[in-house]
């Protein structure tokens, strides 16, 4: 690559960290086209056209340097997306890659929106939420405590909806705080005692997974300690209103609670999540009635969501006392007719359900946060691609077939090609109004517990002089 020509005017390009993008734009984008788009957002130290060494023509790529790393961000988040000029594909814009980071980070990239404060030990939640407010809208705050006693460590987490009013934060905030980007939570480091726990990696599942090889490792999460919830027996007649839900995949709390809603009479349902807001492979669920309970018991343990991920359902304690008799003779009655219900077959099922329900129909394998369109016929296969989608995958890509199966529903798809070793793949389709209508519908969508970005590829390379790549 080309060396930037006017580099040496700059004492070092990350300084401050994330103040630099990467763009990837159309090759007919001038310099001074991207000076008067990205100017609007703060000072430019720098813009340049990454050229080609023997033709002097643009590769399509560019870097631009703003003085802080709010700035960059902002810019990022506005212009990701967007046209510069009529008549040229949208923009990629990205953080540039740094020292102290291996690849760039786009706009949804949680390592940029949560950062690390040193705080007051008697800081509250609500004080830390408070006083960060201002820079942003704040998804949770998370104040570290010693795991034995329970007190603060003086140490929290803040996290911001965008990578702007982070920075921002860091900027501005007092510098008795010491805010600084919170580090990944898969990089082991010196601060991995402030989890109270374990090592940083074990939150992805990485270490201490037990061996297991099973599909949805692709989706693992831990199935941790679910706290301090006693399990209870069913078979020894301990039936509850409270359930604790345990998943390997990563489900949100909107996906459990979708699944659990379909039994009538759900209260209270909540993901439980660690020190740092991951999940812990554990929801708490509570229904009004104990046949609600049971009901769901029955149907949903064991059941797989998303296909390959198997649930485990149990009761826990609810803090009711069934001890007299009465009390007793209640919960059995109603358990034994659930029971009835539950393993005599449809019919008898239709007549010991309480009013309301609806049988659980089995689950398609295709599980999304959106209504998807019916399926639709495959391109042939020598159709000339007139479009390609570029997908990133979070965070491990879906099976071909899968992928097929969601992709093919707007029509006219060719086919589907994973990047081996690489969390990417590339969707062909041989009319561009249905690759763009899949990407409007399915861009930042969940699908089986994986998220997708859908973008435009970028165009075939013509051939050129350049020798090809033997790798």
């Amino acid at each position: 690559m080309e060396e930037y020509p006017s580099k040496q005017a700059i004492e070092n390009l990350d300084d401050p960290p994330n103040s630099r993008l990467f763009a990837v734009t159309s090759r007919s984008i001038t310099e001074e086209e991207l000076r008067e788009s990205f100017s609007v957002f703060g000072d430019i130290q720098g813009v340049w056209v990454v050229k080609d060494k023997q033709t002097k023509e643009s590769k399509g790529i560019c870097y631009v340097k703003f003085a802080k790393s709010s700035q960059a961000c902002l810019a990022m988040e506005e212009m990701h997306g967007k046209v510069l000029v009529d008549g040229t594909k949208p923009i990629k814009v990205f953080i540039a890659q740094s020292r102290s980071s291996t690849r760039h980070r786009d706009v949804e990239d949680e390592e940029l929106t949560r950062i690390f404060v040193m705080i007051p030990k008697t800081f509250t939640e609500d004080d830390l939420k408070e006083t960060f407010k201002e820079y942003g809208d704040i998804e949770y705050c998370v104040i570290i405590k010693n795991k034995t006693t329970g007190e603060s460590k003086g140490l929290g987490y803040v996290r911001y909806y965008k990578p702007s009013q982070a920075a921002i934060a860091i900027e501005n905030c007092d510098k008795a705080y010491r805010a600084i980007l919170a580090e990944p939570r898969t990089k082991a480091s010196s601060t991995e005692d402030y989890s109270g726990g374990g090592a940083r990696v074990d939150y992805m599942g990485g270490a201490g997974g037990g061996g297991n090889n099973d599909a949805m490792n692709q989706y693992a999460v831990p199935m941790g300690d679910p706290g301090n919830y006693q399990t209870m027996d069913y078979r020894s007649g301990d039936f509850t209103r409270c359930l604790m839900v345990s998943t390997r995949a990563a489900l949100t709390q909107e996906q459990i609670f979708a699944l659990f809603d379909l039994i009538p009479g759900m209260e209270y349902c909540e993901l439980q999540r660690d020190a740092y807001g991951m999940s812990k492979g554990h929801a708490l669920i509570r229904y009004s009635n104990l046949g609600s309970a049971l009901y769901a018991k029955e149907k949903l343990n064991g059941f797989e969501y998303p296909p390959g991920n198997r649930l485990a359902v149990n009761f826990v304690d609810d803090g009711e006392d069934r001890s007299s008799p009465a009390g007793r003779m209640a919960m059995q009655f109603v358990a034994a007719q659930m029971m009835s219900a539950v393993w005599n077959g449809p019919s008898t099922s239709q007549v010991m359900k309480p009013t309301g329900f609806s049988s659980i129909a089995p689950m398609s394998r295709i599980q999304t946060d959106i209504n998807l369109p019916p399926l639709k016929k495959l391109a042939p296969p020598d159709s000339k691609a007139k479009e390609r989608l570029f997908v990133v995958f979070s965070p491990s890509p879906l099976p071909p077939d899968v992928l097929e199966d969601v992709f093919c529903r707007f029509g006219s798809l060719i086919e589907v090609h994973l990047v081996p070793g690489r969390k990417v793949g590339y969707m062909k389709y041989a009319e561009k109004q249905c690759a763009d209508e899949a990407m409007a519908v399915l861009h930042g969508r969940v699908v089986n517990g994986v998220k997708m970005k859908v973008m435009l590829a970028d165009p075939p390379r013509e051939e050129s002089h350049k020798r090809l790549r033997t790798y």
